[in-house]
């Protein structure tokens, strides 16, 4: 084949590739509106292996193969790319001000995205409910302190779904006003669960304690009071917003604290709990004898593993509870929605309040 043969030839697969590329980055774009409406990261890494795995299949010279592995690699961090650009203004819903520690995991789960502060769980909640904000980055766990029950309760009156958690280690550190020294220092301020995890220090400085609406709160009012003998316990990252000096580092007692932040968006994704995942179940049980133990019953009567189960008290009706699980598997497959229908037999109220995969939040985006 002649030189200008051959260029020709790549010149009319170019026009083809130039359309095909036009159509691939339009369902990209499907893509990213599905994941902003869902409230899921760009990054998936396990579905670009899997991608890349199955197409490079397509290719049976094993030489030309790797080259089409590298192509593939590339496309996808174009389509990412695109995917960023798209998202950019997502509304990131957290409760706080910046620094706290919700808004790091929001900005490490959607780094495109916009953090918008709001005074508490509820109002952060609302916000998504009512169409001002894409998702809501709130806390449902703590290793260390255990639940965030107001969370809890919102799972179960509310209407969003969660379609991820993400898990983010924290440091709590001492914070005072420039020239303090931890010897000055009487009064330490922060959100009740930080004072939980940092108890055995507190006790040890025989530190007198005041609360606030979470860590950043704490740090900003110290910083306002201007005051040697009264600190905040709060996150590095809140030391350099509000011009504090870190007193004294990992002061938490729990060398393995780590939170467990959920998404909530208005969207249910039931894809999350497939390979892997898991969901949340919300449900009530008859005032009767073993009516807690018949749902139970139910749940592993269809090969679904219990690893979460907590009770909580229902705000309306003094001394009834609701429960709170979270089980192993895909609530959405055939054996989910046989489940689910066998408890809504027995149970007054059954809710699955969304699907997801537990992602470490350390890094950014879905593999942070």
């Amino acid at each position: 084949m002649e030189l200008n043969e051959a260029r020709e030839k790549i010149k009319a697969v170019d026009e083809e590739m130039a359309k095909l590329f036009v159509s691939r980055m339009e369902a990209v774009r499907e893509v990213a509106a599905y994941k902003r409406a869902h409230g899921l990261p760009i990054e998936d890494k396990e579905q670009e292996a899997r991608v890349i795995e199955g197409r490079s299949a397509l290719i049976d010279d094993p030489e030309l193969r790797s080259f089409y592995v590298r192509f593939l690699s590339e496309t996808i961090e174009v389509s990412k790319s695109w995917q960023h650009r798209l998202t950019e203004g997502m509304r990131v819903a957290y409760s706080g001000v910046e620094g706290a520690f919700a808004h790091v995991a929001a900005k490490r789960i959607f780094p495109d995205g916009t953090p918008v502060s709001y005074p508490s769980f509820e109002a952060a909640y609302a916000a998504v409910e009512a169409g001002e904000c894409d998702v809501a980055v709130l806390p449902i766990e703590n290793s260390f302190a255990g639940e965030v029950g107001r969370v809890l309760d919102l799972m179960f009156s509310g209407g969003l779904y969660v379609n991820g958690v993400y898990d983010l280690s924290v440091t709590q550190n001492l914070l005072g006003v420039p020239g303090a020294k931890p010897s000055d220092v009487k009064t330490v301020v922060s959100h009740p669960q930080a004072l939980s995890q940092c108890g055995a220090y507190i006790r040890e400085h025989g530190y007198s304690t005041v609360t606030a609406e979470n860590t950043a709160l704490a740090a900003k009012a110290v910083a306002e009071k201007n005051d040697v003998s009264t600190a905040a316990i709060a996150s590095g990252e809140t030391a350099e917003l509000y011009g504090l000096t870190v007193l004294d580092h990992d002061i938490n007692e729990s060398r393995t604290n780590t939170t467990r932040f959920a998404v909530f968006s208005r969207a249910e994704n039931p894809s999350t709990g497939r390979d892997g995942g898991a969901f949340l179940l919300l449900f009530t049980v008859k005032d009767e004898v073993g009516g807690l133990a018949t749902a139970i019953n139910l749940v592993s009567a269809y090969n679904f593993n219990l690893r979460v189960l907590r009770s909580r008290p229902m705000k309306d009706l003094p001394w009834h509870y609701y429960f709170y699980a979270e089980a192993e598997g895909d609530a959405s497959s055939d054996a989910g929605k046989r489940m689910i229908a066998a408890l809504r037999g027995v149970c007054p109220m059954v809710k699955i309040a969304g699907q997801y995969k537990t992602e470490n939040a350390e890094q950014g985006g879905r593999s942070i």
